[in-house]
């Protein structure tokens, strides 16, 4: 849309019942402009307006518009991904940016660890004793050309390595673009790297269950072999 002083902008719109309108979803975006904005590469968060209508709340959210493209037109990369190693050394700043970022929002909880990865990976659940603040969805269709990191809505507490991880799994049917994401992310090579890749993998493994992106299932598999 156009904004008559912004100019071109986002318009992000969300509804949900009056007593459903608030939480994770609901208020990530602010929080993570209150921490990020003008720090790092993401499109900033300019207003944001609140109204009732019978029993739903609604929220619209204008965003920074970022004209230029995502690396993937779907979380799973399936061609080979064309960019410098500046986009790669501007990423891991970001991220490591991100990471040192106090919040109390939480992205991963042990709860659900302890639950989900005997049940879809068959292993004793691993003890998460190193946390740090992640994007929470980060893969290539939620990075741009510059890149710019889109879609903050999830942002919060997760294990250490966590978005490293994410964005390996999504690319592991482009090797050689996984391998970029290894060289870029030592962390994928240490004890705290591989339990969050086994988290990683449980995540889309259940998400694969109910539909989403089952092409993954062999080589997130062959990950999980690896890494437990």
């Amino acid at each position: 849309m156009e904004h008559p002083k912004r100019g071109d902008c986002w318009l992000r719109l969300i509804s949900a019942p009056h007593d459903r309108a608030s939480g994770k979803i609901w208020e990530g975006n602010r929080k993570a402009a209150a921490l990020f904005d003008g720090r790092i590469q993401k499109p900033c968060l300019y207003d944001v307006i609140e109204s009732s209508n019978g029993d739903c709340t609604y929220q619209a959210e204008l965003h920074q518009y970022v004209d230029e493209p995502t690396c993937s037109p779907s979380p799973v990369l399936r061609a080979p991904l064309d960019t410098p190693p500046s986009w790669w050394d501007s990423l891991r700043t970001d991220l490591e940016y991100v990471s040192r970022t106090a919040t109390d929002r939480v992205a991963v909880r042990q709860e659900w660890v302890d639950r989900s990865v005997p049940r879809f990976l068959g292993v004793p659940s691993p003890r998460v004793t190193d946390w740090a603040t992640a994007h929470g969805d980060l893969h290539l269709a939620n990075l741009t050309t510059s890149p710019y990191l889109l879609d903050w809505e999830g942002f919060g507490l997760a294990p250490v390595g966590y978005d490293a991880a994410m964005l390996l799994a999504y690319c592991l049917l482009v090797p050689d673009v996984a391998q970029r994401v290894r060289d870029t992310f030592p962390i994928l090579d240490t004890a705290l790297g591989r339990v969050a890749q086994i988290i990683v993998v449980t995540e889309l493994l259940q998400s694969a269950s109910r539909g989403d992106h089952p092409e993954l299932m062999p080589a997130l598999t062959s990950l999980a072999s690896e890494v437990s």
